[in-house]
């Protein structure tokens, strides 16, 4: 049964889908994680180490009558505030700094020194806070110390003309202290937001990645597309790239074990008709998926136990059986359905006395006239009434809908998907195609699987 989703019917993602697509970049997430940790880190460790100071100050008004009334104190209470917003600025000044440039004999400007001075006033209250950076604790202390003194001296003895007493006072209540650790390198701040960061970072950069792939990557990816039962799964294995079968030639390997089991699997089909026969068309959405791979080797793991078994390469654009098996491949079904040559004559006998295969012969150019023919359908009756299996490489779907003459002769479907290589818009096209034709896919073959340790 195909689904009959729609792209824009998996927009909505449910947390499953979400922890799953999660697990399936866990690799991506770990890389951009790991990445997000190294640069934090190795900013942190190439930021110099400096120490920081505070000196506290509170400012009050400076007023000699006693007897002022009230108005008068809070007009002198909203000068004072309105004066000491202004004195975060002015703690930077050259009026400021060079006194304490000259006192402490320090080897720098009034600029720099600037860089290294930070002054905050709290808002609404009378609190100034001087702060001062050094890669030196005790400078740190003495500077700021310095600048608040220097401050001070400013404030109540040059802001205003001669022979005019001082409005605003500011007193030191917190001298700044020698402090015992330094202020940079942030190194548990930077490595706290270097987690956080790097978690979000990685999550998100696994939902883009799989939002941009156009292929799919897992099994869930497929059934969500397509909902059809997987009846085998296959590992990228050596064995599989040269020519020939696993089966034959390696009986012992474990992706030989996975085409037996597929072929278990597929003795438990429903019997098509009223023959003893099971056909099967081997598809794929497009080329390199491994098609031919599955159908010569699951031909062989059916004789293997004994069934009789036709392997029919009717891929009549692009054959390719003959060559996986090194086998003559100069006549063929082309031959038979031009009426060129007999069955008997193009069938050969490969590995067991139950096997036999029947190549493609020469590509053909009216391909889907000779494969929906009169004649390929009597070869298909006569083949069904032979043997056991009757076992068909079939052209991809994206290339030619040749796969559904072999459902409509009575035979099932078999899909062959490979992850990283199957297009998620072919296998959906291809699914929405055989829902109209009313074809049903009987199973899927996961080829390329990641095998766990």
């Amino acid at each position: 049964m195909q689904a009959d989703i729609c792209p824009e019917d998996t927009q909505s993602v449910s947390f499953i889908q979400l922890l799953h697509i999660l697990h399936k970049q866990i690799i991506t997430i770990f890389v951009v994680f790991g990445a997000t940790i190294a640069i934090v880190v190795g900013y942190t460790m190439m930021q110099p180490v400096e120490y920081t100071a505070t000196v506290q100050l509170f400012a009050t008004g400076n007023g000699n009558n006693s007897n002022t009334g009230i108005g008068d104190r809070i007009n002198g209470n909203a000068f004072l505030m309105e004066q000491i917003r202004s004195y975060p600025a002015l703690a930077k000044t050259k009026v400021v700094l060079q006194p304490v440039i000259d006192d402490l004999k320090l080897e720098t400007s009034s600029t720099q020194l600037a860089q290294q001075i930070n002054v905050i006033n709290p808002i609404d209250t009378a609190f100034l806070n001087i702060s001062a950076t050094d890669s030196q604790p005790k400078l740190a202390a003495r500077i700021a110390n310095a600048v608040a003194e220097s401050l001070s001296n400013v404030v109540e003895k040059s802001l205003y003309p001669n022979g005019i007493s001082a409005q605003i006072k500011l007193t030191s209540i917190q001298p700044a202290q020698v402090p015992a650790t330094s202020s940079t390198p942030k190194w548990r701040y930077n490595i706290t937001l270097a987690v956080l960061g790097g978690l979000v970072l990685g999550v998100l950069a696994a939902l883009v990645k799989s939002v941009l792939s156009k292929t799919v990557h897992n099994d869930t990816e497929i059934t969500d597309i397509i909902d059809v039962p997987i009846i085998g799964r296959l590992p990228s294995d050596q064995h599989l790239v040269g020519n020939g079968s696993v089966i034959i030639s390696a009986s012992n390997s474990p992706v030989s074990d996975d085409f037996r089991r597929i072929g278990t699997n597929l003795s438990f089909t429903v019997l098509p008709g009223n023959t003893g026969c099971r056909l099967m068309a081997i598809t794929s959405t497009g080329a390199s998926e491994g098609k031919t791979t599955v159908a010569v080797n699951t031909a062989a793991a059916l004789a293997e136990n004994g069934a009789r078994v036709l392997l029919i390469d009717t891929d009549l654009r692009n054959p390719s059986v003959a060559k996986k098996l090194g086998i003559d491949d100069s006549a063929g079904l082309t031959h038979v359905l031009s009426g060129q040559a007999a069955v008997k004559d193009v069938v050969q006998q490969y590995w067991k006395t139950n096997l036999h295969v029947m190549p493609a012969g020469p590509k053909a150019p009216n391909a889907s006239a000779l494969l929906n023919s009169p004649l390929m359908e009597e070869l298909l009756k006569n083949a069904s009434l032979q043997y056991d299996y009757v076992v068909a490489d079939t052209t991809p779907m994206m290339v030619a809908k040749d796969p559904v003459l072999f459902v409509r002769e009575g035979g099932f479907l078999l899909m062959v998907c490979r992850l990283g290589k199957t297009q998620k818009e072919d296998l959906y096209e291809t699914s929405v195609e055989l829902t109209t034709l009313g074809i049903p896919i009987s199973g899927l073959i996961v080829n390329y699987e990641k095998i766990a340790d």
